[in-house]
């Protein structure tokens, strides 16, 4: 079974530790990662993590969907969609 997934409170006290700085500095770290992502991502790029995976945006066409409950069929506009796809080392270390 799995495990909960680490809290943002718990990632910034581990990066802190790994960082051997406060966890006001690491937070703040984190929170400049997170912002240049979504910045770079956002604007039609991509971000690639060593060791982690390349995170990107996805244009999808309009196309043609059903609504489940009543069956009826719909036009859903064209849209964008974030995309992560894992770096091999990670998948390795996963499965080892």
């Amino acid at each position: 079974m799995a495990t909960k997934p680490m809290t943002k409170t718990q990632l910034v006290a581990a990066l802190a530790e790994k960082m051997e700085a406060d966890k006001k500095t690491a937070g703040a770290a984190l929170d400049s990662l997170v912002e240049i992502i979504t910045s770079e991502v956002s604007a039609g790029g991509a971000v690639t993590l060593p060791g982690v995976g390349k995170i990107y945006c996805r244009e999808r066409p309009e196309r043609m969907v059903r609504n489940p409950a009543t069956g009826d069929q719909f036009k859903k506009e064209a849209d964008k969609q974030v995309k992560m796809t894992i770096a091999k080392a990670l998948k390795d270390s996963v499965n080892a």
